[in-house]
């Protein structure tokens, strides 16, 4: 009886402890799928894309963003990174205009991110989340793949 009874209480202090632990750990307030907004968002230094839907998930590894782009002369990428809030590096596939990127919180709704290509930075990015969590803006200065500087200040709707 002694042995099911300390199975028992092990049992409720491990469901409690992790109880705890994963409500420690909040959401990221930009987990969702965000669909990019033409008419709020600004564009220079190149043409305005034709669409983007990026797509944010949490897990243990840390935030994944899948993000499916359609740039002005139609051509489809796909780029995808998962990464931490901690500033090292992390590896990101399917842009040609970077390959890895680190991030810092700013505050609760708020990340800059460095991205990088061989190592190189070659542009920031300010991502924040609105304060009532429906609107995405990201304000970016890159140099990307050819060599060209450009900026936007994209705005998202939450879908």
């Amino acid at each position: 009886m002694k042995k099911v009874l300390s199975s028992v209480i092990l049992g409720a202090l491990l469901t409690v402890g992790n109880t705890v632990i994963a409500s420690g750990s909040d959401a990221d307030p930009v987990v969702g799928t965000w669909k990019l907004n033409l008419a709020k968002s600004t564009f220079g230094g190149g043409p305005a894309l034709k669409s983007q839907i990026r797509t944010y998930s949490q897990s243990a590894r840390g935030l994944t963003l899948k993000m499916k782009t359609v740039s002005a002369d139609g051509k489809e990428t796909t780029t995808q990174a998962t990464y931490q809030l901690n500033g090292t590096d992390h590896p990101s596939m399917g842009n040609p205009d970077f390959d890895s990127l680190s991030g810092m919180q700013i505050d609760t709704n708020t990340v800059e991110f460095t991205l990088k290509k061989a190592g190189k930075p070659i542009g920031k990015i300010r991502r924040a989340v609105s304060k009532d969590g429906q609107t995405l803006k990201i304000n970016f200065v890159i140099t990307n793949a050819d060599g060209i500087q450009t900026a936007a200040l994209t705005v998202f709707d939450k879908q």
